[in-house]
């Protein structure tokens, strides 16, 4: 089961013929921009659209699910310090995780370290693991895009300057132990919180 994010409400993703509650598509026939404004005008009013996109196959679904959108593919970090405090970035009034926009012929990794050193100012970034792979939808230049955004874990010695990539829309960037990571994660994205543990959301 896969969930690709408007805004906050999720798209469900399955090999199951049904969910309860949800309105199920066959993917192959999903119109994606006309549900996608369905869920952003029911978010407007304070309602919660509930779609099901299903296939038989799990790796057809993603394949039809990248032929309906444009695709920008991403790297991002959650990054931990000698401390284990957690590295946010602040932008468009939420609280983040520093990411961008892979470059061509550049390998992910590389990618995910380059736009955290870019975005933040933090260096000497190692990276531990993958953590895992979200999908949002975002509109640029009047159209729905898809995102898919490939996370790791990064760890770094850096006590330096942070310096935001304002550029880029940041405002803030910070370094959150547990509590203040917790009381960020009120104001994220749900895609971003699916990166912490129960323990952070609860």
């Amino acid at each position: 089961m896969y969930k690709v994010f408007v805004n906050n409400t999720p798209i469900i993703l399955s090999t199951k013929k049904s969910i309860k509650g949800y309105k199920t598509i066959a993917i192959k026939e999903v119109n994606f921009p006309t549900v996608i404004r369905d869920i952003l005008s029911k978010e407007a009013v304070g309602e919660e659209a509930k779609y099901h996109f299903y296939h038989k196959s799990e790796d057809k679904l993603i394949d039809h699910l990248y032929s309906k959108l444009p695709v920008v593919v991403a790297g991002g970090g959650k990054v931990y310090n000698a401390n284990m405090d957690i590295l946010f970035i602040k932008r468009n009034g939420k609280w983040d995780l520093p990411k961008g926009k892979i470059e061509k012929k550049e390998h992910i990794e590389t990618a995910a370290i380059r736009e955290v050193e870019e975005e933040t100012g933090v260096t000497g970034l190692e990276i531990t693991k993958f953590l895992y792979k979200t999908y949002h939808v975002f509109k640029r230049n009047g159209e729905f895009r898809l995102k898919v955004t490939y996370w790791f874990e990064m760890k770094t010695e850096f006590d330096g300057e942070l310096i935001p990539q304002k550029n880029e829309g940041i405002t803030k960037v910070k370094w959150k132990n547990k509590k203040q990571a917790k009381k960020a994660l009120t104001d994220s994205y749900a895609n971003i919180k699916k990166l912490f543990s129960h323990d952070y959301l609860s």
